[in-house]
Order: structure tokens, then sequence, then C-alpha cells
């Protein structure tokens, strides 16, 4: 998983961030639940329609819509 970003994890996939592609006002709100480089990220699941997700970062279960979680880009699976 090289390059990818945050909409391509799927129920039980982990990942590192990379970076955010993000600007202004929601790369902030990015940055302050914990999304930043290293931060590992566990896809727990998506809604009936498919967006939002819910995502568990850093201990806590935060949901972001896919247009959103496309600025976030993934370095590695995790382990």
């Amino acid at each position: 998983m090289n390059s990818d970003n945050l909409t391509r994890l799927r129920p039980g996939q982990s990942a590192a961030v990379r970076g955010l592609t993000a600007q202004g006002p929601m790369r902030r709100r990015l940055q302050d639940i914990g999304l930043v480089k290293g931060t590992v990220v566990q896809c727990l699941g998506a809604s009936p329609l498919g967006d939002p997700s819910a995502y568990l970062i850093r201990g806590a279960v935060i949901a972001l819509r896919d247009r959103d979680a496309a600025g976030v880009l993934l370095e590695r699976p995790a382990v």
C-alpha cells in the first residue's frame, strides 16, 4: 500500500499516516484528531451507504467522510 489515501483502507486494515494533502481548516482538524506522520489508523467499518467510515485513531473512534479522508496519505500497512 504505497501512497494510498485513507479511503482505500477496508474494515480490519491498518496503515501508518505518511502525510496530509488537506488544506486550511480541514488540515488543522485532521491534525487535531491525531492524524500526523507515523500515526497508525485502523478502519473499523463504513456506514450502510459507504460514507462516512469509522477509524480507530490513537484510541478514539472517529467517523470521516470520504472527501475528508482522501486528504490523509498512507505510508504502509501496519502490523
